[in-house]
């Protein structure tokens, strides 16, 4: 792993696949880090160079003072990108990465071939807000263990978590050594999503995939969102919660293979 230092944040950089090849970058979701995307590096690595990062505030990069906003998410992964003279490259997001992403698409589609947005929403309502107002209350009051639990309960399926007890102690782990600062700044973006109605600028080809069971992007949620992207695609996971890429890692990476070219 690479601590690539961009002068306002330094991210946590880590590289695989063959030199040469074309570029794919991940991002990661809220609360998680770049070993996160651990189920597909073998799969993207047969025909990308795979840049993945732990987004500000998470993992072992640095938290610089909040509140962070999506267009600061988006400038460190552009600056991140010219750091590894990346010109253009797939794009791969989860939640917070995909938010991210639709951002990219949005305002700097020439630097971007096609995306993979999993697992989010375009917009804020009024009770996606005061669900992060709670969240942000019960950090305060005891710290990153507070949401541990709760978290888990809607990035996994109970049988998930129970079949696999050691990958769902896994992201546990990441949740708890999250930055709580770092996290807190982060949230307060997401309070200002607004993506939903500029969708249909994108001209990109997107792949939008969701959770049967994921309450944080539902599905009705997310096919609103490919039917506002032009030409997007869709696919609906069964059986399956908010870490998508986690909790059904062999029929995720089976959606996803196509639309990529693997």
């Amino acid at each position: 792993m690479t601590l690539v230092d961009l002068g306002h944040v330094a991210l946590n950089t880590k590289v695989d696949g063959p030199e040469g090849a074309p570029w794919i970058v991940l991002s990661n979701s809220l609360g998680a880090n770049l070993a996160q995307w651990d189920p597909q590096i073998k799969l993207l690595s047969t025909k990308f160079s795979v840049l993945r990062y732990d987004v500000r505030g998470h993992g072992r990069s640095t938290a610089p003072e909040g509140p962070y906003s999506l267009s600061d998410l988006q400038d460190d992964a552009l600056r991140l990108m010219d750091h590894y003279e990346i010109g253009s490259a797939a794009w791969m997001g989860l939640s917070m990465g995909a938010m991210t992403g639709m951002g990219l698409a949005i305002h700097h589609q020439d630097r971007f071939e096609r995306m993979v947005l999993a697992d989010a929403r375009a917009d804020a309502p009024d009770g996606f807000r005061k669900m992060w107002d709670d969240r942000i209350a019960r950090i305060s009051s005891g710290g990153m263990e507070a949401i541990a639990d709760g978290t888990m309960a809607t990035w996994l399926t109970e049988g998930f978590r129970s079949a696999h007890p050691e990958t769902a102690s896994w992201l546990r782990g990441m949740i708890t050594t999250t930055d709580p600062a770092g996290y807190t700044a982060c949230v307060q973006g997401l309070k200002n999503l607004d993506y939903l109605r500029r969708l249909g600028r994108i001209r990109l080809p997107v792949l939008y995939i969701g959770g049967e069971q994921d309450p944080g992007a539902p599905p009705e949620v997310m096919r609103a969102m490919a039917d506002a992207t032009p030409g997007a695609e869709y696919v609906e996971i069964a059986e399956c919660a908010h870490i998508a890429n986690v909790n059904v890692p062999d029929i995720y990476n089976a959606a996803l293979a196509p639309f990529l070219g693997l």
